[in-house]
Order: C-alpha cells, then sequence, then structure tokens
C-alpha cells in the first residue's frame, strides 16, 4: 500500500450526501484541541478495510464510516481510502487516560512527554455490557495475566453451546493478550487481545481493548493510581488556531436521536465550550457534519476579534 497525501491542505469530498470541507494540520496540544491528521492510502491486493485501518493505527468502525462508499470486505484494488487520524480531543479533563465510548477512541495525555498527547482505536462494551462511563483510577498492572470469566460470562458460553474452561491461562487463547490494566471498576479492564482486527468495534463485555502494540506502550508507561475517565461524547467541538471544528460519530445504538436533536446539541455544546467569545459558524456545515457523522473534523467556524 502506497500512502498517496499525508497531510491535506483543503480536502473537499462527497460522504454520503454531505459535502464535508476537511482543513488537515498538526496542533500544538499546548494551544488546540485537535491533534493528528489525515492521510489517504491505495488499496493493494486482498487488502480488507480492517486490515488497513491495523496498519494505519486506527479502528474499524471509523475507517468504515470515514468511507462509506467503499465495501469494507472487497475494496477495489488501487482504490482511495481517506485514514481518518485527526481528532478533536474530547470534553473533560485533560489527565492521564480519557476514553470516549462512541467514538472508541483512548487519549493519553503524558504531562512528562514534549508531545503531550497520544490517541489510540479501542473496542468497547456491547450493548447489553456496556463499558461504564465516569471516573476510575488503574489500580494494578498484569503482565501475562490469566482469565477468569465471570458467572455471566460463562453462562453466556454455555447457552451458545461454546463452554468456557474455569481459567484461561497466558498463551494465545487468551483474550486478554498479555497486558492488563485494573480498574477501580470492579471486573473491569483495559487490555490486549487475541483478535486484534475487532479493535474499533462494540464486541466486550465492558472492557477496554487495545491493539497488541498499543496497550504494551501504554502498560510501560501508565501507573497505578493514573485516572481513567470515561465520556459518551459522539459530537466534539475545539479550536486549531483560529478555527473552530466540530467532529461527529454515530450515538451508541441505545442514544440515538433525531437530525434536529444533534443540531441543538451540537449548538449547546459550542455554546458551552465557547460562552461570549466571537465566533462566525457556518451553520450549513454544521448540519452536514452531523448528517454525515463521518467521525472527522470539519471547519465550521472561525474565531473574529
Amino acid at each position: 500500500m502506497r500512502v498517496v497525501s499525508s497531510i491535506f491542505n483543503i480536502l473537499v469530498c462527497l460522504l454520503g450526501c454531505a459535502c464535508l470541507v476537511l482543513v488537515s494540520a498538526r496542533s500544538s496540544a499546548d494551544e488546540n484541541d485537535v491533534v493528528g491528521h489525515i492521510s489517504v492510502a491505495n488499496v493493494a491486493e486482498g487488502e480488507t478495510l480492517s486490515d488497513i485501518a491495523r496498519m494505519y493505527n486506527v479502528g474499524y468502525t471509523e475507517i468504515r464510516i470515514a468511507n462509506p462508499n467503499i465495501d469494507p470486505w472487497l475494496p477495489k484494488e488501487g482504490q482511495e481510502v481517506i485514514i481518518p487520524d485527526m481528532h478533536v480531543l474530547p470534553y473533560a479533563a485533560r489527565n492521564d487516560i480519557v476514553i470516549n465510548v462512541p467514538e472508541m477512541r483512548m487519549y493519553y495525555y503524558d504531562k512528562h512527554a514534549s508531545s503531550g498527547i497520544r490517541s489510540f482505536p479501542i473496542s468497547v462494551g456491547r450493548q447489553e455490557w456496556t463499558t461504564p462511563h465516569g471516573a476510575m483510577l488503574v489500580t494494578g498492572k498484569l503482565e501475562a495475566p490469566s482469565w477468569y470469566p465471570p458467572a455471566s460470562i460463562l453462562k453466556e458460553h454455555e447457552e451458545m453451546g461454546e463452554p468456557l474452561p474455569r481459567v484461561v491461562p497466558a498463551g494465545p487463547d487468551n483474550p486478554l493478550g498479555r497486558y492488563a490494566l485494573l480498574l477501580s471498576k470492579k471486573g473491569y479492564l483495559i487490555h490486549g487481545t487475541n483478535k486484534p482486527y475487532g479493535i474499533g468495534m462494540r464486541v466486550t463485555h465492558g472492557c477496554i481493548r487495545m491493539y497488541p502494540k498499543h496497550i504494551e506502550w501504554l502498560f510501560t508507561k501508565i501507573r497505578p493510581g493514573a485516572t481513567v475517565t470515561v465520556v459518551n461524547q459522539p459530537v466534539k467541538v475545539g479550536r486549531l488556531n483560529d478555527a473552530i471544528f466540530l467532529e461527529a460519530h454515530p450515538s451508541l445504538n441505545e442514544d440515538r436521536t433525531s437530525l434536529s436533536q444533534r443540531y441543538s446539541d451540537a449548538i449547546h455544546i459550542i455554546k458551552k465550550v465557547y460562552g461570549d467569545a466571537p465566533l462566525k459558524l457556518f451553520y450549513h456545515r454544521i448540519q452536514q457534519v452531523l448528517v454525515g457523522q463521518t467521525g472527522m473534523p470539519v471547519e465550521i467556524g472561525i474565531l473574529v476579534d
């Protein structure tokens, strides 16, 4: 696969029924709320969107919604695929780990690194096993953990005719992978996986899954006592220099609302974040973002003097 463009100055693309103007740039983490960049890659023979997502460190759902007109399992060889690795930071205290569930993405704020912020695609809990929201702490670290399935999971697998052992030892069959972080919310972990192609989906029993290389990196950085804040923000707003960006993801199934409600919510969020600051907003773009829900930041206004 060959990367065609690592950074767009201005990209206008038709995604679904919304024409989105994407202005890409790397931001200064000290001054701005937008990080990363958008790139484009070509499909190589035999590749799926899952292959490309894993190669470029994004999740399955985010690459799919950024490329709604591409068959995720049979993309055409040579077809251009948008790599949606540009993000508005969640509206939350920037301490240690922040997880945005509908976005299926984790943000790690490192106070001691010059870059400051790293973000990772994750898998989160299914609708019937939702990932708990709110504040937690990292209470411990496990390398090569054994998995002790709780009674609820044992029962579920028994009913599916796929009984589990009481203990799954470390190894290739262990769904926790090689590293796990214990959380203060009993029964919940941040961990790796032996099925990395599921990253970026709602497939867990409430835990947070990461690509193996990402949890290995995080495992070396994080310390017990670190804070983990889990939020539910399908719509985010932030600034890059004087430009205001809006980013919209599909809401969780249990939280689905109408377009008019999403529009009302977006205006409320903009007012909450910027208060009485002088803004010039492009209201037609706000609606386009909320219709398209591509998960990519779009410039929807500017700060004015």
